[in-house]
């Protein structure tokens, strides 16, 4: 039975997604090692290193299936790796030509290989939901480009917005995500082939002719040199995926404080009793939303364990190596939760415009403070308009009327204003600036 709730059956639900887990799962990995086992067979047989024959008996017996679970679990237990069961199980199942799997290589190699497979197949999941996600939130962005609402800063109302530019913005690291997984690839999709201590000794001079060979079949690149003992990829990866859960979370905290009874400006898509308290029969909470911020800081967690793991020693690490393990696929499962969460969000959110401009005249106008005194400022210069807004902002509180009336009040104001003309500098509406511009910036660049 499963111990961490985000691999169970049930709670697995909220937390991770089906397909990543059969991405990182035991069986998905003992597979990817067998198939790069059974690659090596291929390139090795080509290379006159192995019998062909023996590469065709590998290749075919490299299937998880022919491998005893009770056998691998004996040998991990007792020697502390996987591969030495697993070339075992292999070279039964292969029968004579067992004596030739595993040629020239070394434990971690196998290890190594197979977890850049999962990777591999793991960031194309991630890519995949970051492109849907940047589909909606282009879509939300153009259709609500011109519902205003109230901009927020420190959590008080700050400057007329769209609602659009929200999504914009929301939208807009994902692009760089986008770009960042794209650079990261050839940095991480690498194989690893280096023998017992980097150096490929037991193959004499094909070593290097083996590596690439062993890449190409598998569709990897090429290193430089062994990078058993550099880790720095794969805490990148890690890292990229912290980087994403954080541009999740600020979306999903957003949608949290939106959907507060007292905005009440947007919520997460409706479902039937989705978010339903066992109590409360009124309740419709940001379920979603929770579950991507909880996902979140646990990968952003995981990414110091991963650049601890950095620190290995010598040519084979005494106990970091084996630290990657626990993080890396915890961190693709939560991450691929948390965007499926973010999809649901982003794709059916319900937007209440009316409400947003109802919280829009809370403040009787003094959201659009700034506008008024920009508005002045070309009159009585932008110091002294400052101060003029100002105290009208004092009466307009301490009063308990609108900023129009206040400022109609102050004859510096009513002086060069009329009634029309305070009004037209306090709609909202009135005061987007380059909203449409920025909108249509990011939907060019998500449509590139």
């Amino acid at each position: 039975m499963p111990i961490n709730p985000a691999d169970g059956p049930i709670l697995g639900t909220l937390y991770g997604s089906d397909a990543m887990r059969a991405v990182f799962d035991e069986q998905a990995y003992f597979q990817r090692m067998l198939d790069t086992e059974a690659a090596l067979a291929r390139v090795q047989a080509r290379l006159g290193l192995i019998p062909g024959d023996a590469a065709e008996a590998i290749v075919a017996a490299a299937k998880v299936e022919n491998l005893r679970p009770e056998a691998l679990a004996a040998s991990a237990r007792n020697v502390g790796y996987p591969v030495i069961g697993l070339v075992a199980e292999l070279s039964r199942a292969a029968g004579a030509a067992g004596g030739w799997t595993h040629w020239g290589a070394t434990t971690q190699d196998i290890m190594d290989t197979a977890t850049v497979l999962q990777v591999r197949q793991g960031l194309d999941l991630v890519e995949a939901e970051l492109d849907t996600i940047l589909t909606a939130l282009a879509r939300q962005a153009a259709t609500h480009r011109h519902t205003v609402m109230a901009g927020r800063t420190h959590l008080q109302q700050a400057l007329p917005t769209s609602f659009g530019l929200k999504c914009a913005i929301w939208a807009q690291p994902f692009l760089a995500h986008r770009e960042r997984l794209a650079q990261l690839r050839p940095r991480v999709q690498v194989v690893e082939f280096s023998g017992a201590a980097g150096t490929l000794a037991s193959l004499g001079d094909q070593g290097i002719t083996v590596m690439e060979a062993l890449a190409d079949e598998l569709g990897l690149g090429v290193p430089l040199a062994p990078w058993h003992v550099c880790r720095d990829a794969l805490a990148e990866t890690v890292g990229l995926l912290g980087l994403i859960c954080g541009s999740l979370a600020k979306l999903a905290t957003d949608i949290i404080l939106l959907a507060q009874t007292e905005v009440g400006e947007v919520a997460e898509p409706y479902v039937a009793g989705r978010g339903a308290s066992s109590t409360m029969p009124q309740k419709r909470n940001p379920i979603a939303s929770e579950y991507i911020l909880a996902a979140s800081r646990t990968v952003q967690a995981l990414v110091p364990v991963m650049q601890g793991a950095m620190a290995q020693d010598h040519e084979r690490a005494t106990g970091p190596w084996q630290a990657e393990a626990l993080a890396l696929p915890q961190a693709f499962v939560l991450t691929h939760g948390a965007l499926l969460h973010a999809r649901a969000i982003a794709e059916g959110m319900v937007v209440d415009a009316e409400r947003m401009r109802a919280n829009l005249g809370i403040t009787h106008g003094l959201i659009v403070a700034e506008a008024v005194m920009m508005g002045l400022a070309p009159m009585i210069g932008r110091g002294e308009a400052h101060h003029v807004v100002k105290h009208a902002c004092d009466v307009a509180l301490s009063d308990r009327i609108g900023l129009a009336d206040a400022l109609e009040r102050d004859p510096a104001v009513s002086s060069r204003l009329d009634r029309a003309a305070i009004e037209r500098l306090i709609d909202p509406a009135a005061y987007l600036g380059s909203t449409d511009k920025f909108i249509d910036r990011v939907l060019a660049a998500i449509g590139d």
